[in-house]
């Protein structure tokens, strides 16, 4: 027991050494590290106020140097100062000179002004009378010099025995004629010669297009007549009171003509267009067997709609044959209207795709623009379609209508041009060429010996019924009518009216395709002999 309170005790005793051990030792260490804290914190202090001690020594330097800076500036820009003020006096007293020197040169300036002018005033007063003196002198000697040409004008009219003006006439009269001689035999040999080679390859280049070009000769006509399956059929299309007629003339613009003709009805129309639309609605009825107004209205609807894409089609087709591209639609579909229009029996949109193929190889041949004598070509005839409907010539028509819409200026003028004499262009008269080619060739239009001599016959007795005409020709188909006339008994003046009413009689008295030209032709010609 006492051994374990012993035990206990030495225990205490231990740990209570230990314990004051431990804190005496702490406070030991914590002495010394006091004391070196001390140490170092003197050490610092001391060397901050050496520190101090040499950025103060620095700064006083420092201030001292700029002072002694700052007084030697000021004592640079002192002097800077005094000089600039000598300067300034120096600059002022020069100053006084050249102003009392001005005044001086002023003053002699004023009474050298003064004398210049006093001597313009002089020389002006000079200068008018020589002036004077000059013209005086000038006009003396324009009138001896007058004087002087009248006694030699009236000497060499003394000695030659001709007046002035005679002798002017007689001077003028013998050079022209020399001149004329000259010109005529030159023009008469190069006219020669460009006949001969011109026509040489005219007529190679006009056979090897018309050898490359075979076009069908058969011309088509125009079908006006329905036929029906009985005598029966007409009355229906008659009708009660003859409304079914009235119905059918009334929507289709056409003439129903019901004759004694076994099993046939005849349309009679100046439009085409109509006259095939009322066909195919006739057709079109009498197959039905329906007939009745409202009946009639939706065929002749259905008839409208497929004429129309019929026209369309055609046009379309024409253009892509010839290889015309970018044309309006309205243009397409006037050109398509041509496969309705007939001239002389001749199918025109057919005669215009000929036209179109023989300018284009026409064209190749010679170097001319291909594709503007194939577009010429192919619509040269474009105003026929409208020749019912707007007053005036086809040409100047198709060619207005394609420059609404757009076409080449080139191509509008070969459409214009295509019948007239003088053309502005090669395209032009390549197209004027080929029509008449493509009309003149046989089998190409239907019309008998004695029509076409009843025509002409009548074209030229309407130009020998005026006073004063010597002779009338008919020429191209009787499109043209050249009247000459006396030089004696006709003017100028009245060749053109007269000119105006052959063409006034010829429109109040003839009937006739497309337009006429008339020209009057009125020379006076003096003719001599060298013997």
């Amino acid at each position: 027991m006492e051994i374990a309170i012993f035990s206990i005790l030495a225990v205490l005793i231990g740990l209570t050494i230990g314990a004051l051990g431990g804190y005496f030792g702490r406070g030991l260490l914590q002495s010394k590290s006091y004391a070196a804290a001390q140490s170092e914190a003197a050490q610092i202090l001391e060397d901050a106020g050496d520190e101090r001690r040499a950025i103060i020594i620095e700064g006083k330097e420092e201030a001292l140097k700029f002072r002694t800076e700052a007084e030697a500036e000021i004592r640079e820009r002192r002097s800077e100062v005094q000089r600039t003020e000598r300067r300034v006096a120096n600059r002022q007293e020069n100053v006084e000179r050249r102003a009392s020197n001005l005044e001086r040169r002023e003053r002699k300036l004023t009474d050298s002004e003064k004398k210049v002018t006093d001597l313009e005033r002089s020389l002006t007063e000079l200068k008018a009378k020589r002036k004077q003196r000059l013209q005086e002198m000038k006009t003396e000697h324009m009138q001896q010099q007058e004087v002087m040409r009248s006694e030699q004008l009236v000497r060499l009219e003394e000695i030659s025995g001709l007046s002035i003006a005679d002798a002017r006439n007689e001077l003028m009269y013998s050079a022209e004629q020399e001149i004329q001689h000259d010109l005529a035999i030159r023009y008469r040999d190069l006219e020669e010669q460009a006949r001969l080679e011109g026509n040489e390859k005219a007529r190679n280049i006009l056979a090897l297009a018309i050898h490359r070009f075979a076009a069908d000769v058969v011309s088509e006509a125009t079908v006006t007549t329905v036929q029906l399956p009985s005598d029966d059929m007409k009355g229906r299309l008659i009708g009660r009171e003859g409304r079914n007629i009235r119905a059918i003339e009334k929507a289709t613009g056409v003439d129903l003509i019901i004759d004694d003709t076994p099993e046939a009805v005849t349309l009679s129309c100046f439009d085409p267009v109509r006259r095939e639309i009322a066909r195919l609605a006739v057709t079109s009825l009498v197959s039905d067997g329906r007939i009745h107004p409202a009946r009639i209205e939706e065929m002749v609807g259905r008839s409208e709609k497929e004429v129309s894409d019929i026209i369309w089609k055609c046009g379309e087709e024409a253009a892509l044959e010839v290889g015309v591209r970018g044309l309006h639609p309205d243009v397409v579909r006037l050109l398509g209207r041509l496969k309705y229009r007939y001239s002389y029996g001749e199918n025109v949109l057919q005669h215009s795709i000929e036209v179109a193929h023989m300018s284009g190889m026409i064209a190749s041949e010679i170097g001319a623009n291909v594709k503007v004598a194939k577009a010429g070509g192919l619509l040269h005839d474009l105003g026929k379609a409208l020749s019912h409907e707007v007053e005036g010539p086809h040409a100047e028509i198709g060619a207005d209508v394609a420059s609404k819409h757009s076409v080449a200026k080139a191509v509008c003028t070969c459409i214009a041009e295509h019948h007239d004499d003088v053309m502005s262009t090669t395209e032009a008269f390549i197209v004027s060429a080929a029509d008449a080619i493509s009309a003149a060739r046989p089998g190409s239009r239907r019309d008998t010996a004695e029509n076409y001599i009843k025509r002409l016959e009548a074209l030229e007795e309407v130009g020998r019924a005026f006073d004063g005409v010597e002779k009338c020709y008919a020429i191209q188909a009787g499109r043209e009518v050249r009247v000459m006339v006396k030089p004696q008994s006709v003017d100028d003046a009245t060749a053109v009216k007269m000119a105006n009413d052959i063409v006034k009689k010829i429109e109040a008295t003839l009937v006739y395709p497309g337009q006429i030209k008339v020209t009057v032709i009125r020379e006076s010609r003096a003719i001599s002999y060298a013997r």
